[in-house]
């Protein structure tokens, strides 16, 4: 389904991000793989991924920062001369109660969740326009349309890469460009997996499917937003939440 396209992915080293990148190899695009601190996690994922015969790259890279993030995309540039598929999926989190939450974790959270988009959706743009075609797939959250405690940060960041992403599928439509967002709900990940026993049996009884997803759930989204399957689909959220914020 994606047989001699470039792909890059930020964040990854784990996770959503890495099922992400095995999904894209397996279908046969060539992957640079970003990361900012992940390094063991990566080297283990490239060896995976040229053990089953595919092409990828990594780039260490801080999203965050807008130097960093023009570096990312010119590196894939460089390397496979063109770039047709960018997923940003780079994300963290810093839950506080709002009246404990400090400006340190609130700016931290939206520098890298939504400016780090920013950053990456701008140059990835950049290169597309020019190819007149392109994929641009944002990967925000359930709580960035329902809220959630201990999370205004996290929320205001997600909500604002579905917003930020709206408008952007505006105005590169007409290059034949999409920008779509997943949006997953509770998948099991290492940030799922800090939570205690008590706080995800809570979680699961208002999932209607009674469980969390996994990441390759949610990389499968991933995919056909990124694939020709996908070609007259913009502007639109799919929710990967086994109908929590149904």
């Amino acid at each position: 389904m994606l047989t001699g396209k470039v792909a890059v992915i930020t964040g990854a080293g784990r996770g959503i991000g890495k099922a992400i990148a095995l999904q894209f190899v397996q279908q046969g695009s060539k992957v640079v793989v970003n990361y900012r601190s992940s390094v063991k996690q990566v080297e283990e994922l490239l060896d995976s991924i040229r053990n089953a015969g595919g092409e990828a790259i990594a780039v260490q890279a801080d999203v965050s920062n807008e130097a960093d993030a023009k570096r990312l995309i010119e590196e894939a540039v460089k390397q496979y001369g063109r770039l047709d598929i960018l997923v940003n999926n780079a994300g963290i989190t810093k839950d506080n109660l709002l009246m404990r939450m400090t400006e340190q974790e609130f700016d931290s959270v939206l520098d890298t969740n939504l400016k780090g988009t920013f950053f990456c959706t701008k140059y990835a743009a950049t290169v597309m326009l020019k190819q007149r075609c392109g994929k641009i797939i944002n990967i925000s959250s359930v709580v960035g349309l329902m809220g959630n405690v201990g999370q205004a940060n996290y929320a205001a960041s997600k909500a604002g890469v579905i917003g930020m992403s709206k408008a952007v599928a505006r105005e590169l439509a007409s290059r034949g460009i999409t920008v779509n967002v997943v949006a997953p709900g509770f998948i099991e990940t290492d940030m799922t997996e800090q939570l205690s026993d008590k706080v995800k049996e809570a979680t699961i009884t208002n999932i209607p499917l009674k469980r969390y997803g996994v990441a390759e759930e949610v990389a499968g989204a991933v995919g056909f937003l990124a694939s020709e399957a996908a070609n007259y689909i913009t502007g639109q959220v799919l929710q990967v939440d086994g109908g929590l914020a149904m």
